[in-house]
């Protein structure tokens, strides 16, 4: 082995437990013995994984989702294009993955992964995933409504007054009937103490949830809300749950997947504690397709993504994006990706070229010609760095990634359904609830005060009822139905904690 490759090979010579991406390549030739490894610690200092379409950025992600559940971690995928459901199933044997193995020094077996499958609010196959407008909260509702700033401090209070009053906002609907009351004559008053809500700033509100609705957004707010410790699940067998995100069905709304995105590491942030390093991460994201996050999004949004991108790394989280080009990933985000799996570019156009340029400036110096390897790769082939055990870069690696084990490509469309239905956690997410809350309880405000209106006027002393003998005063106050509101009212304010994060997100826990 040259000098060079032993240089190479040796800053990937790890002492703890890490993950094979595949085999050396020097000088044209594939080299088994020096393998190229992430060391598992390091999996929470993120990572992207890039390159033009059909270089293999699908297959790396699956590779690496498969070692990491073998080793007992779990992984999020979010599958904008269908295809990654394979990882569920045994591979299929073959030539070309027969090669590929002995090329790499791989022992290929095909093996399934333990899965689950979920769906934005039932749009799609897949177990529901949904949140309400009360967990969402105002700042991250704000971020994705595009709302100035005298828009989101009106939100705010719309959300405090909707949280003092135990009005339950679950859905649009209920979101839309406060803001109306709160314009209305009646509903007014209401807010004298605490400030007011212009109409001309409800109208901006209410027409941006119109908006926001016609994107999809109404099958996703509601209940029963998804619990994202959900994610962190292992199977019987030791192994980590890879949780699949099927959104072949809303990949056209970008907006629907990049709220879900925002509230999921919101919640996910909130609820895990801090832990700082640990020998193998808690949960590892993958967002496949990553420019559908960024593309669009207002500068809210990327900040609270580079915040929280930051931020989840000490609670055991890591996240990995997945796309064309490294210039899709903000730069503030860019920075904080500590592992990179860069496949083929290609510079067919100056914008291409200058993208070439800018990418190779993002590696360590490095023993190739980068501009000619970046372009000159072959499918299945990346140059590769990441963290060391010490939390350094380590050299770039041409590397010869090795083959996934599980089917590479979508199962059937039959046995994903079946999948879904078979889950233990269909039962308790499938079906939609609409229960009680702030829409139907403002809706009963006129029957309510109509009902009243009798006792309201003077009567006669004859027609005045004598209290009954039998009952004690506690029972008669107990069983009216001022009580009973009350009680309803207490109940909710006690059985969720008000509280909000910097986030917007309330704190509690489903």
């Amino acid at each position: 082995m040259p000098q060079e490759a032993l240089e190479i090979v040796s800053g990937y010579a790890f002492s703890g437990p890490a993950l094979d991406l595949g085999a050396l390549m020097w000088d044209g030739r594939c080299l088994g013995d020096a393998q190229i490894r992430i060391p598992l610690s390091m999996l929470n200092r993120h990572g992207l994984v890039a390159g033009a379409t059909g270089t293999g950025k699908t297959k790396t992600l699956q590779l690496i989702a498969e070692q990491l559940s073998a080793q007992g971690v779990p992984v999020f995928l979010a599958d904008i294009k269908g295809d990654v459901s394979g990882i569920s199933a045994p591979g299929e044997a073959g030539e070309k993955v027969a090669g590929r193995a002995r090329e790499v020094g791989q022992a290929w077996e095909a093996t399934g992964f333990p899965s689950e499958f979920y769906a934005l609010g039932g749009i799609g196959t897949g177990i529901p995933v949904r949140s309400t407008i009360t967990s969402f909260g105002p700042v991250l509702l704000s971020k994705v409504l595009q709302l100035n700033q005298t828009q989101e401090q009106s939100l705010g209070l719309i959300f405090h007054y909707a949280d003092q009053k135990g009005l339950e906002l679950v859905d649009l609907k209920d979101l839309r009937a406060v803001v109306t009351f709160l314009t209305s004559d009646e509903g007014k008053p209401e807010l004298k103490g605490i400030g007011g809500l212009s109409t001309v700033t409800a109208g901006v509100i209410l027409r941006a949830l119109t908006a926001f609705e016609a994107q999809g957004m109404g099958e996703f707010f509601g209940e029963p809300e998804f619990d994202t410790a959900e994610f962190l699940r292992m199977a019987q067998d030791g192994r980590g749950t890879v949780s699949v995100l099927e959104l072949p069905a809303v990949q056209d709304k970008p907006q629907l997947f990049s709220t879900f995105l925002m509230w999921l590491l919101a919640d996910l942030y909130n609820d895990l504690p801090e832990v700082g390093d640990l020998d193998k991460p808690k949960l590892v994201f993958f967002f496949d397709e990553a420019h559908l996050l960024f593309n669009g999004a207002s500068k809210a949004f990327l900040e609270a993504i580079t915040q929280t991108v930051r931020l989840i790394r000490s609670k055991g989280v890591g996240v990995f994006f997945v796309t064309q080009t490294p210039k899709d990933v903000p730069g503030d985000v860019l920075a904080q990706l500590g592992n990179r799996v860069q496949h083929a570019l290609r510079a067919f156009t100056p914008d291409d070229q200058k993208a070439l340029k800018a990418t190779v400036r993002t590696f360590p110096n490095s023993a190739y010609d980068l501009e000619e390897t970046l372009t000159s790769m072959g499918t299945g082939e990346a140059a590769v760095t990441v963290m060391s055990e010490k939390g350094a870069p380590t050299p770039v690696a041409v590397t010869r990634l090795r083959a996934p084990e599980s089917l590479m490509g979508p199962v059937p469309a039959q046995a994903l359904a079946a999948a879904v239905k078979a889950s233990p956690l269909y039962g308790t997410y499938a079906e939609a609830v609409d229960r009680e809350s702030a829409y139907e309880r403002l809706a009963a405000r006129p029957e309510a005060e109509q009902a009243e209106e009798p006792a309201r006027k003077p009567q006669k002393p004859e027609q005045r009822a004598q209290p009954k003998e039998s009952g004690s005063m506690v029972e008669q106050v107990v069983g009216s139905g001022m009580f009973k509101s009350l009680a309803r009212s207490l109940g909710t304010q006690i059985g969720r904690e008000i509280s909000r994060s910097v986030f917007g997100t309330a704190r509690r826990r489903r």
